[in-house]
């Protein structure tokens, strides 16, 4: 039995003239040839001092409903590639990033570290993400690996805040 979830997909011509698929692509970054999804994690880390400057609840409000849009997102965008989940689909990953980065001291080493441990989940994809990532279709599916990959890096970064700080 063929694996089709690793089998790299051409670029569809709509992210750049689609709004929805530009937005669903990381404003283009899922396009770039390797690792779209670590390109698509970067993109979200220049949103995160506009992020920190709302206050927790706020932050929180944002996140709910940048999840929310993205269940619609991108389930829309994989239904009109007609994909189950396309590897340049990255907003996902983007909303990933927020989860961990959420109540994390400003300063670029909390990012880069942020970054990396929210890569490491979502790369290795511990149980229960595998099994999410294998059973849950559609525009929840794509989104609910990220964000619980999101929410391991939110705590293990919440870990690494309180013993260093």
């Amino acid at each position: 039995m063929t694996d089709h979830r690793n089998q790299v997909k051409p670029v569809p011509p709509s992210v750049w003239r689609n709004p929805w698929h530009f937005m669903a692509f990381g404003f283009g970054s899922g396009t770039l040839p390797k690792a779209p999804g670590t390109w698509g994690s970067l993109v979200a880390l220049p949103f995160m001092p506009l992020w920190q400057m709302l206050p927790d609840w706020g932050y929180w409000l944002m996140l709910g409903l940048t999840m929310l849009f993205g269940f619609w997102l991108c389930g829309k965008v994989a239904s009109d590639l007609r994909v189950h989940d396309h590897e340049g689909i990255v907003w996902d990953e983007m909303v990933g990033m927020w989860i961990t980065l959420w109540l994390v001291p400003q300063g670029w080493y909390w990012l880069l570290i942020g970054f990396l441990v929210f890569r490491f989940f979502d790369i290795l994809k511990p149980w229960p993400i595998s099994w999410l990532d294998r059973h849950v279709h559609g525009g929840v599916g794509i989104m609910l690996d990220d964000v619980l990959a999101g929410v391991f890096a939110w705590l293990t970064m919440q870990g690494l805040v309180w013993s260093f700080t």
